[in-house]
């Protein structure tokens, strides 16, 4: 797992990191409670903690607070940044072929968890919820991988990030 270059932990706190997330509407075609809960939940836990620094702006003096939103745009994801004043700085596409696969199984286990909690025993849905972690663990690394050279965060970062890329993949 790619992780901080050592500088980075000397960034003044609130400087690189995004404040703000929105997600393409129109990219989402379909959510449950389940999922809007996710959602909330995974944007709210990102805002109040995350490291996000998007290299080549801030090689060219941008500074953070970032604005982000993301989008699925031709199989791709689209990480659209911006400055605290909205000015775009720059957008990354990043490949999604690599996490079809851990996105399919994470909707799984997601599901079995949710079916689990309104009726499987205490035990079942600690089992399941590892089996859940794990997925998600392993496709933050690899979104972490996929960023390394073009955006510089942390692991528990990027396990939100995920989160939010599985919402804009839900078909319905």
């Amino acid at each position: 797992m790619a992780s901080l270059p050592p500088d980075s932990a000397h960034l003044p706190q609130n400087s690189q990191r995004v404040a703000h997330i929105e997600l393409d509407e129109e990219t989402i075609l379909w959510r449950n409670a389940d999922v809007e809960q996710e959602r909330r939940v995974a944007i709210y836990d990102l805002i109040e903690e995350n490291i996000f620094k998007p290299v080549r702006s801030a090689e060219r003096g941008a500074k953070g607070p970032y604005r982000l939103k993301l989008a699925v745009r031709d199989g791709r994801l689209a990480m659209d940044i911006a400055d605290a004043d909205e000015t775009a700085l720059e957008s990354l596409l990043i490949g999604l072929a690599r996490f079809r696969r851990p996105i399919r199984e994470y909707f799984a286990i997601c599901d079995s968890y949710y079916q689990a909690i309104r009726k499987a025993t205490p035990a079942e849905i600690e089992t399941i919820d590892m089996a859940r972690r794990g997925i998600h663990n392993s496709a933050a690394e690899l979104l972490v991988e996929r960023l390394e050279g073009k955006v510089e965060t942390d692991f528990a970062t990027a396990r939100r990030l995920f989160t939010l890329i599985c919402v804009l993949h839900i078909k319905g």
